[in-house]
């Protein structure tokens, strides 16, 4: 078992393998949006394999590529139909085998999206099951006479549906083509455990498993999640000797430190780490779809609040404010207009810095800011659509497309802005969804070219944090208060100390305590770390020895 290892000044740092985790900076990819190489309107494998070079230029090392699996598309791959091959539209076997190898060619690294909860009602374990009651895959999934409980899909409406073919409701916590998959069958066990030993034959690096606190439940307790056998299920996953160098990271709604011990503490060998969304949850917003008046406070809050949590149990934590279900942070919570480039910038320095695994969603490099939309054409995804109907139940239609606006998960799936031609140079064909609507503002081209570009601030960043173990391996202290309406903490590591400044929405002088450096990093250009910060004005510079 892996033991935290001491610092020369005695500080506890996390194992081995924690440790080799924090040097990866993971780039999230929605294959579907990110580049199409072949001109039919839909993102694939090898048109991420053109764009590995801008990825590598950036400072990333790894991909987190989401669900390329074959796939009916209900749930834009989530709803999977076969976890050993390829979605047409995204290519072949061999397409993914050569991603593989290019990445891997690079010093790359792949993390794949498992998806074990549930299957498309396409695929062949439901379809066997469906038949009869007496064949192998009968109990796969959770079948019953009637509705055992009242529970609802995350799609609204039931979770359970009636299936005329065996004569029973199964149980589906998402879209109706989404069955959840019954793992107090140990044959869905072994299932899922041979899915993931043909992906490490393949040699992917990691996997984000998704939903992973529903694979267990308690029916009779009315619980879809955390259910009593589910760390069991995941060693079972990640515990074998051919997943111990695997790097896992689940999607789990943990609130509480104890639970994510459980999932995550070494001497578990369940998983890597989670994504912790306390401050998804809470930043900008009174529900979803529901915005609400927020500061960058609340945002350094929750990131503070588990930056000292897992530093104090020797967790990995992850760093992340966008993702493929949630629309822009700096939509949210910051200036995405007049200030989308000190937004950006700033949010970056924020949460980059702290000590964890960065994740970068495709597009926050360049700043991509919300889109907006005047009709529910432009939109795509499952769950925007049928809230969309019921919200026009009960409001008119205006106020429940600005309702979709704010909250819609198609907000991150728009294809990719490589430029600012007619299709903003992600395909020559028709794009499968509407282009963002600010695309020909905020594009990887534009923004290259600006005297203040996102993505040199990203590049600079996370070569500064390459390059200086101190933003790796270090201490991280807050110095700032909670009324103070700016972020500062300091990096320190075996006597070398950084420090960093983040203000807020409006200008204010700040002076720190010690002698600083001149800044090696700083979104406008600062001479010194102290002196008045316009509005998300941030800096980053060594603290000269011996203060």
């Amino acid at each position: 078992m892996d033991m935290p290892i001491e610092t020369k000044e005695g500080a506890l740092m996390l194992c081995a393998k924690y440790q080799d985790a924090l040097r990866w900076v993971i780039y999230q990819i929605y294959p579907r949006s990110f580049m199409d190489s072949n001109g039919d309107g839909i993102g694939d494998l090898q048109g991420i394999i053109q764009k590995l070079d801008y990825l590598k230029d950036l400072g990333v090392n790894a991909i987190w590529l989401c669900p390329c699996y074959k796939s009916p598309n209900d749930d834009n791959g989530y709803d999977i139909s076969d976890y050993r091959d390829i979605m047409d539209e995204f290519g072949t076997m061999a397409d993914m085998e050569a991603l593989i190898d290019v990445l891997h060619s690079r010093g790359m690294k792949l993390i794949m999206d498992l998806v074990p909860n549930h299957t498309s009602t396409a695929h062949r374990w439901f379809r066997e099951s469906r038949k009869d009651k007496d064949n192998p895959y009968s109990d796969f999934y959770y079948w019953f006479d009637e509705k055992p409980n009242d529970w609802k899909s995350v799609f609204r409406g039931s979770a359970w549906e009636f299936d005329p073919v065996r004569g029973q409701y199964y149980l589906h916590s998402f879209a109706v083509s989404q069955a959840d998959l019954n793992w107090d069958n140990p044959a869905v066990v072994k299932a899922m455990q041979e899915i993931v030993d043909f992906w490490i034959d393949k040699g992917v690096d990691g996997f984000r498993v998704d939903v992973v606190d529903m694979i267990s439940k308690d029916l009779g307790a009315g619980k879809n999640c955390f259910g009593p056998r589910l760390h069991e299920f995941i060693h079972a996953l990640f515990g074998r000797e051919n997943g111990k160098n695997l790097f896992t990271v689940g999607e789990c709604w943990v609130t509480d430190t104890d639970e994510m011990i459980r999932h995550c503490a070494a001497e578990r060998q369940e998983l890597t780490t989670l994504f912790q969304f306390d401050h998804i949850e809470k930043c900008g917003r009174s529900d979803k779809f529901s915005p609400k008046p927020d500061t960058l406070k609340t945002l350094r809050d929750h990131l503070l609040h588990w930056q000292q949590e897992t530093e104090k149990h020797d967790l990995l934590n992850t760093l992340f404010t966008d993702n493929h279900d949630q629309p822009p942070m700096i939509s949210r919570i910051a200036n995405d207009r007049e200030k989308r480039y000190e937004s950006a910038t700033c949010v970056a320095a924020m949460v980059y810095l702290l000590k964890g695994v960065p994740f970068i969603y495709q597009g926050q490099e360049i700043g991509r800011a919300a889109a907006h939309y005047d009709s529910i054409e432009c939109f795509n995804d499952i769950e925007t659509i049928n809230t969309y109907r019921d919200f026009c139940q009960t409001m008119p239609e205006k106020e429940a497309l600005e309702r979709i606006n704010f909250g819609s998960r198609d907000n991150a799936r728009h294809p990719m802005e490589w430029d600012g031609s007619e299709n903003g140079g992600f395909t020559t064909g028709k794009p499968w969804i509407a282009l963002h609507s600010r695309y020909r503002e905020i594009n990887v081209k534009k923004d290259l070219a600006a005297e203040r570009s996102v993505y040199r601030f990203y590049q600079a960043l996370l070569k500064l944090r390459r390059e200086n173990d101190a933003f790796l391996d270090g201490k991280v202290e807050a110095l700032s208060s909670p009324d103070d309406a700016h972020m500062i903490f300091t990096r320190t590591l075996n006597g070398e100390k950084w420090a960093v400044i983040c203000n807020f929405e409006s200008e204010q002088r700040i002076e720190l305590p010690f002698a600083c450096e001149k800044p090696a990093l700083s979104n406008l250009g600062r001479a010194s770390m102290n002196g008045v910060y316009a509005p998300y004005e941030c800096a980053v510079a060594k603290v000269i020895a011996g203060e």
